[in-house]
C-alpha cells in the first residue's frame, strides 16, 4: 500500500483544498443562517462544472476519470470547510451513483450514471426507515408488480439530498417470505406519480444538507426502473454502504482535522498574546493537542487504507467500519476539544468550532451507528 498521493493524486486534492477554501467557505453564512439552513444549489451546479459530482466515474459515462482515492481526498478536503457540502457530495457518489455503475444495465448506466456525474441530477440513497434505521432487513416499503410496474407503498425517513435531488435509490420488498432475499432496489425519479417528499429535518449540524422524509403511495416505478434482478437490494445495499461508509469516515477525517488546525492556531495565539495561564495549563493544553493530533494521524491512515482496499476491489467491510467508527469518535473529540480549549471563540457561534462541533456528532450515528460498527468489527474478529 503506497502511503503517500501519486502526483496526480496530489493535484487533483490541491484543486478540490483551493475550491473548497474560496467558494464553499464563502457558501457557509448562507447555509448556516438562521431559519435557512438553504441548500446549496448554486454551489452544487458548480461542482458539476468542475467534475467534482463524478469524480470515480468513467469520463465516457461524463465523469472525471478520477480514481476512487482521489475522490476520498475530495470529501476530506471538502469536509474541512463544510462537512453539510462533503455529505452532499458523498452520498450523491456512493451510495447513489457507484451502485449503478456497477449493478446497472447499459441503459441504465446511459440513462443515469451520466446525468449523475455531470451533475446535471443530484442522486440520494433511500433506505432508512422509520423501524428500520441500522437494521436495514427490517424494511417495509412494498414493491408489488403489476403489468410492467413495480407499486412501491411506504415511508423513508432521513434521507440525505431529499428534495434536492432527481435519483433515488430505493429499497422496498418483493418477497416478504425471503427476508433480506426479497429485498430490491429501484431507480425511482423526482417526478414518479405516487412519490412525496415530507418535511425538511431541522437538525443539530450540517445545515445546508437536505433531510427529509419521503412517502411512497401506489408509486408506479417501470420495470426497467428496478436494479438488479429481484432479490438483490439487501446486496446491492451492503455494497454501497461499504464505500459510504468510507466516504463518511473522509468527512469526519476532515472535519478532525479542521478541528486540530484551530486549536493549534488558538493556542498559538494565545502563547503570543501572554495569556496562556500558566505552564501547568499550558503543559495539559499541549499534551491534549498531541494526543489529538496522533489521533487524526491514525484516522487518517485507516481512511485511506480501506479506501486502497476499496479501490482494488478487496472485501473492506471490517476497515471500512473500523475507520467510521475511529474517524467519528476523533472527529467528535477533537471538535469537542476545540470547544472547549478555546474558550469564546470555541464556544460563540461567530466562529466555526461549534459549528464542526455540531457537525462532527452525525458521523457516530448515520451510515451505520458506532456501535453497530463495533458488532460488525467484533464479528469479523470472532470468525478470523
Amino acid at each position: 500500500m503506497e502511503l503517500q498521493f501519486t502526483a496526480e493524486q496530489e493535484a487533483f486534492r490541491q484543486r478540490v483544498q483551493h475550491f473548497a477554501e474560496t467558494e464553499v467557505r464563502d457558501a457557509i453564512p448562507r447555509m448556516e443562517a438562521d431559519g435557512e439552513y438553504s441548500f446549496p444549489a448554486g454551489l452544487v451546479a458548480r461542482m458539476g462544472q468542475l467534475g467534482l459530482m463524478g469524480i470515480p466515474v468513467p469520463t465516457e459515462l461524463g465523469g472525471a476519470g478520477a480514481d476512487f482515492i482521489s475522490y476520498i481526498a475530495a470529501i476530506q478536503q471538502l469536509s474541512r470547510v463544510s462537512a453539510a457540502v462533503g455529505v452532499i457530495v458523498s452520498v450523491h457518489t456512493t451510495v447513489a451513483t457507484l451502485p449503478i455503475m456497477k449493478h446497472g444495465t447499459k441503459e441504465q448506466r446511459e440513462q443515469f450514471v451520466r446525468k449523475l456525474a455531470s451533475g446535471q441530477w443530484l442522486g440520494a440513497f433511500a433506505l432508512t426507515e422509520p423501524n428500520a434505521g441500522s437494521d436495514a432487513a427490517s424494511i417495509r416499503t412494498s414493491a408489488k408488480y403489476e403489468g410492467g410496474c413495480y407499486v412501491l407503498n411506504g415511508t423513508k425517513m432521513f434521507i440525505t439530498n431529499a428534495g434536492a435531488a432527481q435519483l433515488y435509490l430505493t429499497f422496498a420488498v418483493t418477497d416478504p417470505e425471503r427476508g433480506t432475499r426479497g429485498i430490491t432496489a429501484f431507480l425511482v425519479d423526482s417526478g414518479t406519480s405516487g412519490l412525496r417528499i415530507g418535511r425538511k429535518e431541522r437538525k443539530m449540524g450540517l445545515h445546508g444538507s437536505n433531510t427529509c422524509e419521503l412517502s411512497f403511495d401506489n408509486a408506479h416505478v417501470p420495470e426497467a426502473r428496478r436494479l438488479g434482478a429481484e432479490g438483490e437490494g439487501f446486496a446491492i445495499a451492503m455494497g454501497a454502504l461499504d464505500g459510504g461508509r468510507i466516504g463518511i469516515a473522509a468527512q469526519a477525517l476532515g472535519i478532525a482535522e479542521a478541528a486540530l488546525q484551530l486549536l493549534e492556531e488558538g493556542l498559538l495565539k494565545r502563547t503570543a498574546a501572554g495569556s496562556g495561564g500558566g505552564r501547568v495549563r499550558r503543559a495539559a493544553e499541549l499534551a491534549e493537542l498531541d494526543e489529538l493530533s496522533a489521533r487524526v494521524e491514525a484516522a487518517r491512515l485507516l481512511v485511506y487504507r480501506a479506501a486502497y482496499l476499496y479501490q482494488r476491489g478487496n472485501a473492506c467491510t471490517k476497515e471500512a467500519s473500523t475507520a467510521k467508527l475511529f474517524a467519528s469518535d476523533t472527529a467528535v473529540e477533537a471538535s469537542g476539544a476545540a470547544v472547549r480549549l478555546l474558550g469564546r471563540e470555541g464556544y460563540s457561534s461567530c466562529y466555526p468550532a461549534q459549528r464542526l462541533f455540531r457537525d462532527a456528532k452525525v458521523t457516530q450515528i448515520y451510515e451505520g451507528t458506532n456501535e453497530i460498527h463495533r458488532i460488525v468489527i467484533g464479528n469479523h474478529l470472532l470468525r478470523s
